[in-house]
């Protein structure tokens, strides 16, 4: 068995795959949630395309999460790089194991796994260039360790009363986007557009159902989009998520 395939088949995950020339979801569970839950909101977001979900490999109280925490948005950031540099290895594994040279990936990720999305993108921009965030935050405490990001695109969803992402966090990630997207030859935007919610817009990830839920959620979210290339164009998020690409 080779290195490749071991380390695919050794790391609990859910792959469909989907049609030849759709997109990959890299889908990215929450705390509490695991890789069958958040793959069924996989169809929601784009018919037809194929699934990878894997299961986070750190435990809390016996619910699974991407790296370890000291404490609620406390991150052990030393431990999201290392995670964060594990789920970029077994990406680049899958995509061989999976034959999927040439076929877009898009990390999709809720809290916890929008948190893990955004580090391994950050980090690893040649592992994941491509980012739908539902309910993150910035991932590297006090850390500057982002990589140049020219290329890479962002999707920032959250909302503006949700206790467990504060805004404060959030301005911060949007701010580390900004910086290190900078190119003398892209200009990159930010739109911003908010439907406040009361109490917020924390949804667990088994309250999704398989999906379902995933318009309500969206309508009672602030929505933050920053993007240094023209469009969104390998997908159908503008019919599912209400959302339309700026175009630089």
């Amino acid at each position: 068995m080779t290195t490749i395939t071991t380390t695919v088949t050794g790391w609990p995950h859910v792959y469909t795959p989907g049609e030849a020339d759709a997109p990959v979801l890299l889908m990215l569970h929450g705390t509490g949630g695991n890789e069958h839950e958040i793959a069924s909101l996989a169809a929601e977001l784009h018919p037809g395309a194929g699934v990878l979900a894997p299961r986070g490999q750190v435990q809390e109280h016996g619910m699974l999460r991407w790296f370890r925490r000291h404490g609620e948005g406390v991150f052990d950031v030393d431990d999201v790089i290392a995670r964060a540099a594990d789920l970029a290895g077994f990406l680049t594994a899958a995509r061989e194991h999976y034959s999927l040279a040439g076929r877009p990936v898009v990390a999709v990720g809720f809290s916890n796994g929008a948190n893990i999305a955004l580090a391994t993108a950050m980090l690893q921009p040649k592992a994941v260039g491509q980012v739908v965030a539902f309910s993150g935050m910035y991932p590297l405490g006090d850390r500057e360790d982002a990589a140049d990001l020219v290329g890479s695109r962002f999707l920032i969803l959250n909302g503006e009363t949700d206790p467990m992402a504060p805004l404060t966090s959030v301005n911060t990630l949007i701010t580390a986007l900004r910086q290190h997207t900078h190119h003398r030859s892209t200009a990159t935007r930010c739109q911003r557009r908010t439907n406040p919610a009361p109490g917020g817009t924390r949804h667990r990830p088994d309250r999704f159902g398989r999906g379902k839920r995933m318009a309500g959620m969206i309508d009672a979210t602030t929505r933050l989009s920053v993007t240094s290339i023209p469009s969104w164009t390998s997908l159908n998020f503008t019919a599912s998520l209400n959302f339309t690409a700026t175009q630089d």
